[in-house]
């Protein structure tokens, strides 16, 4: 099979690439771009789980970056196993085709047990006084340490949070060719995030985020001239563009007005009990699942949500099979936010009550994705924080406002207009003309088969 790697340059949109990304405007001037209509939900874990099995979220299973399990009604974000997935990635298909394949998996989601022979992911040491200490997780575990020792630690507060940077992407670029160069595998797969984090904090600025612009197409440019030069096939691609949004929703605050939240008091702060909730919401940037653990409360929570400015569509069980999101992971309501709104997960009235894990980066406590993790309150107590922490003493960032209304950019609503598509960028032209989302899949397996 054909030496290939696919390069998830996250965010881009076809309004992004012009003065301000050079080596990008070339690049395409003399190839093929094209736009993918969005998947819902467009986000990371599903439409990178949609890329790499050419299934839709009702099969692989993937029905946002977090969901509400049932078992042990817990939400859980950000999980690691690829045994989330539930359906044969590309990787598995080329294995049986040619037992000399291997693939490289670079910061792609769902990164551990995966199968694949090589692989890199965020994961940082908890350690028992509190401390988060940034690391990743590798596989063969030995190249964790070759990466750390060749390239400095993993950056992981550059990675997400108020510090977040070209850096984090830097390394993992390096990162991919050292692999590259010490096990040469058949298909890479790599995640550059930064444009991620301009995008969704300022929206597609120009005068914001032209900087960032330049940086991730530098970055872009190093890894496509070694790959040209090793004789490799090269697909450049984004799982979604980042349309303006002003108008945060707050799902899970309308459904307590209506006495639906389970809210428990601990420490004089509100913590929202899921378990214990007749309905409560999941937010996923512009999606949000409504699980209902009360089955009397359906028609009222349909008629609260239809509601509220800013959803555009309310989709029950049997209208979710049209969008390919009727999977046992979803909500009993999955609601879909207009182009210029996003779904918060704040439940809480009073900020004075919120809970600790409110105004520090947490990925993993939070019932819901909160972008407003990317802004700060202040550098000057955030320096007063880290002060602490080289004095040795205890300390919590809780450094993160609790304003919404800062966020200017967002995703995972179908209705983006087509600027704000995501972009597949290939030597070859593809069949289609329209490319859905599972189409993707065909266009990386018929660069390894060397067809087109």
């Amino acid at each position: 099979m054909n030496k290939t790697i696919v390069i998830d340059i996250i965010g881009l949109s076809s309004n992004l690439i012009g003065e301000h990304t050079p080596f990008l405007k070339r690049y395409v001037s003399n190839r093929h771009l094209q736009t993918i209509a969005p998947m819902l939900p467009a986000v990371t874990t599903s439409v990178q789980s949609t890329y790499i099995t050419g299934k839709w979220p009702n099969e692989h299973g993937i029905v946002g970056n977090g969901w509400y399990d049932r078992t042990d009604c817990e939400i859980k974000f950000w999980k690691q196993s690829n045994k989330l997935v539930q359906s044969e990635k590309i990787w598995e298909r080329a294995k049986k085709a040619d037992p000399s394949f291997t693939t490289s998996k670079m910061f792609w989601w769902y990164n551990m047990y995966s199968g694949a022979d090589y692989a890199v992911t965020p994961r940082p040491n908890y350690l028992a006084d509190g401390r988060k200490m940034p690391d990743c997780y590798s596989h063969p575990a030995a190249l964790r340490d070759e990466l750390q020792n060749e390239l400095g630690q993993f950056p992981l507060f550059s990675f997400w949070g108020p510090g977040a940077s070209i850096k984090s992407t830097q390394w993992i670029a390096d990162a991919t060719v050292f692999t590259d160069k010490k096990y040469n595998p058949t298909l890479t797969l790599v995640y550059l995030p930064h444009l991620d984090y301009c995008l969704q904090k300022y929206g597609p600025d120009l005068s914001k985020i032209s900087m960032h612009l330049g940086e991730i197409d530098k970055v872009v440019e190093q890894l496509v001239e070694y790959y040209t030069a090793k004789n490799t096939r090269i697909v450049l691609l984004s799982e979604y563009g980042i349309n303006p949004v002003d108008n945060p929703i707050h799902i899970n605050r309308a459904l307590r007005e209506k006495g639906l939240l389970g809210i428990r008091v601990e420490r004089g702060l509100e913590l929202l009990d899921a378990g214990a909730s007749r309905a409560f919401a999941v937010a996923d940037h512009q999606v949000a699942h409504i699980y209902i653990n009360d089955p009397s409360v359906m028609a009222q929570v349909k008629e609260t949500v239809a509601g509220i400015p800013g959803v555009a569509l309310v989709l029950d069980r049997e209208a979710q099979e049209a969008y390919h999101i009727d999977h046992e992971r979803s909500g009993d309501i999955v609601l879909m936010a207009d182009e210029k709104s996003w779904f918060t997960y704040y439940f809480w009235i009073n900020d004075a009550v919120a809970p600790d894990y409110a105004r520090v980066v947490d990925i993993h406590k939070k019932p819901g994705y909160d972008p407003v993790e990317l802004f700060m309150t202040s550098k000057a107590r955030a320096g007063y924080k880290l002060l602490r922490k080289k004095a040795g003493f205890r300390y919590v960032m809780d450094v993160i406002p609790l304003e919404a209304a800062l966020v200017r950019g967002s995703h995972g609503s179908v209705l983006a207009s087509p600027a704000f598509h995501p972009v597949l960028i290939t030597d070859q032209p593809v069949e289609k003309t329209a490319l859905a989302a599972t189409d993707v899949y065909d266009v990386i397996w018929k660069q390894l088969a060397g067809e087109g």
